[in-house]
Order: C-alpha cells, then sequence, then structure tokens
C-alpha cells in the first residue's frame, strides 16, 4: 500500500509547477518568498533519493511488520468502520511524537533537518526528505503488535505524507476557523518552518493540529515567518544536505568530555551544548 505515495508523485510534480508559475505570472505581494532554481533542484534530488533509498528499506519495514504482527495475539478487523478510525489517529498521534522526537533528540534530528534546510518555503519544500529514513521506524512498531494489520499501516503512513504536501505553501493563507482549530494547514506549518525563536519547535502534528494543542506545543502564525535553521548550511550539494548533520554530531561526540556527554550529544536536543564545552566549540547548534 505504499505504492499510493509514488502514484500521487505525477501529481505533486503537477501542482509544483502550477505553483511556481502562479508566482511567476500572478505574483500579489512582494514579500512572497517563491521559487528558486537552484533550491528547487536540491529538493527534488533529495525527494528522489529518498524513494529510491525506500524502495529496498521498506521491504525492511515490511517484514518487520509482518513479523511483529504474526507473534502478536491481537487482531483488529479491517472489515470495521470503527477499526479505520483507530488507524487514523493512531497513526496521526504516531506521527506527532516521530515528529516531535525528531526535533528534541539530536540522533533523529540529523534525519530530519534536511526538511528544514531551505530558506524557502514551496511545494518543493515538501518533497526535500531524508536520505535516512530508518529514524521513523520506531515510532509505528507499535501499531502491528496491537493488532493493526501492516498494509493498514503503510497506507496510513502514505495518506498522511500526501496530505502533507500540499501545506508546503504561502499561497495558501488561512482556512476557515474550524478548520484551522482542528486540521494542520498551511499556515500552522509555515509556523513549524520557521526559524524565528517563537516558532521553534512547534506545531509537529501530520494532519491533526489538536495534539500541539493537547500536548503543548501550538503556536499560532503571528509575525512573518523566517524559514530555514537557525545557523543555515548555505549550500545546494544535495549530499551535504542530507548529511551534513551527522559530521557535525560525530565531531561533537569527539569533543565531548566523558561517556554520559559523548551520549548527551546523540539524546538531547540539537541545541543542547556538553558540561566543559562552549556553545561556539559545538559543530552545529542548528535548529528548525
Amino acid at each position: 500500500m505504499a505504492e499510493v505515495l509514488y502514484y500521487a508523485i505525477p501529481f505533486f510534480v503537477l501542482l509544483l509547477v502550477v505553483e511556481a508559475l502562479s508566482f511567476r505570472y500572478a505574483r500579489d505581494e512582494d514579500d512572497l518568498i517563491g521559487y528558486d532554481f537552484e533550491d528547487t533542484r536540491t529538493s527534488l534530488t533529495l525527494g528522489l533519493g529518498n524513494v529510491i533509498i525506500n524502495v529496498a528499506w521498506k521491504l525492511v519495514v515490511v517484514a518487520l511488520y509482518v513479523a511483529i504482527y504474526e507473534l502478536t495475539p491481537l487482531r483488529l478487523d479491517p472489515s470495521s468502520p470503527l477499526t479505520w478510525v483507530l488507524l487514523f489517529f493512531a497513526d496521526d498521534f504516531s506521527y506527532y511524537w516521530f515528529h516531535r522526537c525528531s526535533h528534541e533528540s539530536r540522533f533523529f534530528w540529523a534525519s530530519h533537518v534536511v526538511h528544514h534546510s531551505s530558506t524557502h518555503y514551496n511545494l518543493s519544500t515538501a518533497l526535500r526528505q531524508t536520505w535516512v529514513p530508518m529514524t521513523y521506524l520506531p515510532f509505528w512498531l507499535w501499531m502491528p503488535a496491537v493488532g493493526f494489520e501492516p498494509w493498514m499501516v503503510l497506507l496510513a503512513q502514505a495518506w498522511s505524507l500526501i496530505y502533507q504536501f500540499w501545506i508546503h505553501t504561502e499561497r495558501i493563507k488561512r482556512l476557515p476557523r474550524p478548520l484551522e482549530a482542528v486540521l494542520n494547514t498551511p499556515s500552522h506549518h509555515r509556523v513549524h518552518h520557521g526559524s524565528n525563536e517563537v516558532y521553534l519547535d512547534k506545531n509537529y502534528g501530520g494532519i491533526l493540529i489538536v495534539w500541539d494543542k493537547l500536548f503543548g506545543t501550538y503556536a499560532p502564525e503571528g509575525e512573518r515567518v523566517h524559514y530555514g535553521l537557525t545557523k543555515n548550511i548555505h549550500t545546494y550539494n544535495p549530499v551535504r544536505a542530507a548529511f551534513h548533520e551527522y559530521v557535525a554530531m560525530w565531531h561533537d561526540i569527539k569533543r565531548a568530555h566523558g561517556l554520559r556527554a559523548k551520549l548527551g550529544v546523540l539524546y538531547h536536543g540539537p541545541g543542547w551544548t556538553p558540561p566543559g564545552l562552549a556553545a561556539g566549540e559545538m559543530e552545529s547548534n542548528t535548529r528548525g
């Protein structure tokens, strides 16, 4: 069922072209950032690399899901509407915690940072995806363990990613208030991509924004959003964009004194500095 995402790719590209043309021929606000050719090329290259890597990685994921599902005595009936309702909320809940941990633990941030590395915000940014998708795995393992069939878990992950494509735009300001109150929208997600201090570590939701409101990580869009990282990487090289934080993290582990501090570099957030070191001595204190 993960193939659903691949079928959506041509529509992603078509909408991307339409949005790019809208900036070229129907620009109505001077402060919109729009598209940059090299930035977009980098995003598309990273997206293509993610697709290729996932062709092999999904085989491992499916094997693990199937093994867990076969070991558990629990079963949720896929013919029951209630199972599908539970699936929707279970997947979105898993995504929230995956996304939150991907910002609050540097080990996971090293994979996720690539998605925040563009200083532009448009539909091509949605395709700027990690080349290390293995960090996603732990957050969904509980779902086949409680009885969701593996294909259902993969389908839910696909529809979540498809939904999140369209919210990477400045072209849509705000939806009607009832939708803004419940759903993750372009306005909410622009906040998430902001490097402004007030926007850091906010709005982790996938389809729903209610988890952020429930767990205290919600922020409304107010001041103008500055996209990218608190310390931008200034490169269009997709390999550097994909792995720069792993390199920086390795250097910071070597600088840290003692096993506890070295493990702390992995565990703590990307802004954390080990005892005995100054923030300026760290290879990267990048956040986004």
